[in-house]
């Protein structure tokens, strides 16, 4: 894609365990000098296949969507790696060496709540947001105006 496009017109985002992978690639890209990309969007990201943080536990009862994580799902992924390493869970890379800036949204019932960095956080949202209600619509703006002030991309 860098043949293509510069840096400052990339961006990469995902929801979910894809939210893992727009986390887990840039932490590569950096490690391998490639540039990293204008901006990260992380939807309700698993970034801790560990599943260690404490609303694995507090939120497990009221995330109507995943209950209790997904540990075996994530041990597949992993296929005997270590689940602490940052390019399977970037919660535990070092971000000390550069990072993109990153637009992260999640929910007060979301299990897999427990990140740190610029936070959206929607009140009563489950994992994966409220399936096309006005405030899905409403952290779309946000990101878009995150966007525009960190990619370079038009105003919503």
């Amino acid at each position: 894609m860098l043949k293509i496009y510069a840096p400052a017109d990339l961006v990469i985002s995902g929801a979910s365990g894809g939210g893992n992978l727009a986390a887990a690639v840039p932490l590569k890209m950096r490690d391998l000098g490639i540039p990293l990309p204008a901006a990260i969007g992380l939807f309700t990201p698993e970034v801790d296949l560990t599943e260690s943080g404490d609303t694995f536990r507090t939120n497990e009862d009221i995330d109507v969507v995943l209950r209790r994580g997904l540990p075996v799902l994530n041990a597949l992924y992993a296929n005997g790696a270590d689940l602490a390493h940052p390019y399977l869970s970037p919660l535990f890379g070092d971000f000390t060496k550069g990072w993109a800036p990153t637009f992260i949204q999640t929910g007060t019932r979301d299990v897999f709540l427990s990140i740190w960095a610029e936070l959206h956080v929607g009140e009563a949202m489950p994992h994966g947001g409220f399936g096309g209600a006005p405030e899905d619509l409403e952290i779309r703006q946000e990101f878009l105006r995150f966007l525009a002030a960190h990619a370079g991309w038009a105003a919503p």
